[in-house]
């Protein structure tokens, strides 16, 4: 039965019982544990002085305010991980009605070409 479902999934079979060995799932354990505390300082960037920020800004903050080094890699994949989501700006409404306006404005052929 594993052999076809990992037939079916595309999987080795060793990589399954790998998967569910008690020393990969300690390993994956530890892992979430080091993930919560970097999520705990990912936080107090994210909400340090009262603006939420995207990933490269938290990864700045950090630097610079906390004094600890993170990859950009390591702070997304928390980020995604744990639903941390920096709101997109919505773009100005207005100034698109502008360019629409300027864009079939007639220019004098001052130039004569």
């Amino acid at each position: 039965m594993v052999k076809y479902l990992c037939g079916v999934a595309g999987v080795s079979r060793s990589g399954y019982y790998n998967y569910f060995s008690v020393k990969s799932q300690e390993q994956r354990r530890k892992k979430d544990k080091k993930d919560e505390g970097v999520k705990e300082l990912i936080l107090k960037a994210f909400h340090f002085k009262g603006r939420k920020k995207g990933a490269r800004q938290i990864k700045m903050t950090l630097a610079d305010q906390f004094q600890v080094v993170y990859n950009l890699k390591r702070i997304r994949r928390i980020m995604k991980k744990y639903g941390i989501i920096c709101p997109i700006r919505k773009a100005n409404p207005y100034r698109r009605i502008v360019k629409a306006t300027k864009e079939h404005r007639v220019v004098p052929n001052v130039l004569n070409r």
